[in-house]
């Protein structure tokens, strides 16, 4: 892996008075003009991010051949397997990165040296530290970094009006959230299969530990904890993101993780620094539901209800708080825009790092079966080594951050 900036000569280094990271800020030249179309790069074409949106896709990268066989055909668009040869291209802006979690963060810290801006899907890591990692070498680089938690962003700005109202005590003071979201992964002892040709399974693998191939690690690697955190950290790091949004908590986070033990707590429960709980259980409206003093809001990607019913009817007034508002641009158009302007968009890497380290908690505190305490300005855990060991994951060679 290169280890420096891969600078070319369409993108210059634009030395502004030296930044606030002190290094010169790597500026595309698309940035300086409306009607330049950015241009972009998918690495991993799934999900959203293979849309690409708002910027003109010229190459994509998959390790599946069934993946990018519709662009195989297309001459306005470059097909590799190797993401660090969209890296090294000259007349690429941004990078849309939608590979499975454990090749997140790989790409995302290349992307950034290279002076690539970059949207992530969410998760944003496979650990802790990587998500740290990652917001490192953003700001190191002076990157702009969209995480996929388009929940910000759209479904009519349901969980943005739910959010202002929770800071403008439409409900009184807050007593307790409960989040509806998947469970952790776990381990894999699916039995070897033959690789298909149209795989690349070694790289697909890449910093993961080697196993022979199965299909279902392909295709459902989700349940694994060696590629991912499980519906903890896919449903969790949209949900989660908007319970840290409504708490003011995007550069922090909880102070303890307390997992069920069949007695006292039947739920996993996470408690932050002013006593609030907030509990990880399955309930019938799913989404999250706000309890105060005086109402509750419960919101999810199709619903947004209150009891009383008139706490929802009154609009958010001037002079209450108002959070970042990007539902009508989009996830996409406010990165592609954030791309040309150099502000932060409204997920940026830090919210993305912290949302997904409440997810990583859960996580850990499931594992290990035990109460665990929380520093979220240190990023440790408090007297406890043996968690502190699964902040991070070796990676395998040559795959290193």
């Amino acid at each position: 892996m290169n280890s420096h900036p891969l600078i070319s000569r369409r993108r210059f280094i634009k030395i502004t008075a030296v930044g606030t990271f002190g290094v010169p800020t790597v500026i595309s030249s698309n940035v300086f003009g409306a009607n330049d179309q950015v241009t972009s790069g998918v690495i991993g074409v799934g999900g959203p991010a293979k849309s690409a949106g708002g910027t003109r896709k010229i190459a994509v990268c998959d390790v599946r051949k069934d993946k990018v066989r519709n662009y195989l055909q297309d001459k306005t668009v470059t097909v590799y397997t190797d993401f660090r040869e969209i890296l090294a291209r000259d007349d690429i802006d941004v990078v849309f990165i939608g590979t499975p979690d454990h090749w997140h963060a790989i790409p995302a810290i290349e992307a950034a040296k290279a002076g690539k801006d970059i949207y992530c899907e969410k998760p944003m890591s496979l650990t802790i530290k990587d998500a740290r990692e990652m917001v490192k070498a953003v700001r190191r680089y002076n990157r702009v970094f969209q995480t996929g938690s388009q929940q910000r962003s759209a479904y009519g700005g349901k969980f943005k009006f739910a959010v202002e109202m929770v800071r403008n005590g439409r409900i009184g003071d807050l007593k307790r959230i409960h989040v509806s979201v998947g469970g952790p992964s776990g381990p894999c002892s699916e039995p070897p299969e033959p690789t298909p040709d149209d795989v690349d399974w070694d790289r697909w693998l890449g910093p993961a530990p080697w196993r022979p191939y199965n299909h279902k690690v392909l295709t459902k690697w989700r349940a694994f904890r060696d590629y991912s955190g499980g519906g903890m950290t896919d449903w969790g790091a949209h949900h989660f993101d908007i319970v840290q949004w409504a708490l003011d908590k995007d550069d922090s986070g909880p102070v303890e993780i307390i997992p069920p033990n069949g007695k006292d707590v039947q739920h996993l429960t996470y408690i932050y620094d002013n006593g609030l709980r907030v509990s990880h259980r399955s309930h019938p409206f799913g989404g999250i539901v706000f309890e105060g003093s005086e109402g509750v809001i419960r919101v999810s990607r199709k619903v947004l209800e209150t009891e009383p019913a008139h706490i929802m009817q009154k609009p958010i007034g001037p002079d209450e708080i108002h959070v970042y508002d990007s539902t009508r641009e989009g996830h996409f158009g406010n990165f592609v825009r954030c791309v040309r302007s150099r502000q932060k968009p409204v997920c940026d890497v830090e919210i993305g790092c912290r949302s997904v380290t409440v997810c990583h908690l859960g996580n850990i505190a499931y594992w290990l079966g035990r109460p665990l305490k929380w520093d979220p300005a240190a990023e440790r855990f408090v007297g406890d080594e043996h968690a502190n060991r699964w902040l991070s994951r070796s990676k395998r060679a040559p795959w290193k951050t």
